[in-house]
């Protein structure tokens, strides 16, 4: 096990400088100049001369590889510059939006836990069922609707018209009501869905016959063999989930003007911020990577095929 997380670090510390440095690349080649968008995110209309000078105090000059490189060495000692609308540092304008993403994060998945997991284990033992229908109409339902139109439906529906929650969100737990349903809603579909069919493989294996053969309950079967032994798919919907929501779900931030990590950096491309969106792109990357290697972790130590393969490998 200690030679595969060696192997998995090694592979990440690749995956991190691969996306930072495209990242770099391609803010480099967009038309808009660096110098330029710092003044006129503050309102100045800068001269040319002013905008000689502070290509050279930004670095600009200076070719496009040794620029990245200065970033690098920046950033690994926590330094990933100063943003150009916010007029503060990148990690200190993301500490300020982090927290509420982090809320919005924890409730919107603990909903989805919370619903998808017995309702997919429900429509696995009444497999063809009414009640197994009725569920998985729901789930195609949720997951066929967009999140931009789900968001809108419900400001229309209990901000506009029934008055019972404001158009803007706040970060208080009335106000984050609206946003946690819209995330919630899609992954609770995709959840039941794949819930059902680990509990479904797993209700048709013999060892759910014999257990039912020597007496066993269906609940004891289902609570101590078959939801353990769907935990490994569980963990990988959640891992995925997890990156999705930390990164901050941008569009349903801003549609509810939600002040989280989403919101800001929409508003980062709006102005061209340059600093704060390679900021955003390095806090994605770092989520995904330890969230994938510690979703691979709990697999490995879950499933002994998985660890028998790597072990041979």
């Amino acid at each position: 096990m200690k030679n595969y997380i060696i192997k998995r670090l090694l592979s990440l510390i690749f995956v991190l400088l691969g996306v930072t440095f495209l990242t770099f690349l391609i803010t480099d080649l967009a038309p808009s100049d660096s110098a330029e968008m710092y003044y006129l995110s503050r309102g100045i209309t800068p001269s040319s001369e002013t905008l000689e000078n502070t290509r050279k105090e930004m670095g600009l000059d200076k070719p496009v590889i040794e620029r990245y490189v200065h970033w690098l060495d920046e950033a690994m000692h926590g330094d990933l510059g100063e943003s150009y609308h916010y007029g503060n540092s990148v990690i200190e304008q993301m500490g300020r939006k982090l927290p509420n993403t982090l809320k919005l994060a924890f409730l919107s998945l603990s909903i989805v836990v919370a619903v998808s997991i017995p309702s997919g284990v429900l429509t696995a033992v009444y497999q063809n069922k009414g009640i197994d229908y009725f569920i998985r109409f729901l789930t195609f339902f949720s997951i066929s609707i967009p999140n931009f139109w789900l968001g809108l439906l419900l400001i229309y529906l209990f901000s506009v018209k029934l008055g019972i929650f404001n158009v803007i969100s706040g970060t208080d737990l009335k106000g984050m009501i609206l946003p946690m349903i819209t995330l919630a809603l899609p992954l609770i579909g995709a959840y039941i869905r794949q819930i059902r069919t680990a509990a479904l493989e797993e209700l048709n294996k013999d060892y759910v016959v014999g257990a039912l053969s020597r007496g066993l309950s269906q609940g004891e079967i289902i609570f101590k063999h078959v939801l353990p032994n769907t935990f490994s798919s569980i963990v990988t919907l959640l891992g995925l989930s997890i990156g999705h929501l930390l990164g901050g779900a941008a569009i349903v931030e801003t549609i509810f003007s939600y002040q989280g990590i989403g919101s800001m950096i929409v508003e980062a491309i709006r102005v061209r911020d340059y600093p704060i969106i390679q900021g955003y792109v390095v806090w994605m990357a770092l989520i995904y990577v330890f969230v994938n290697l510690i979703v691979d972790l709990l697999c490995f130590m879950m499933d002994p095929k998985m660890r028998l393969s790597k072990g041979e490998q």
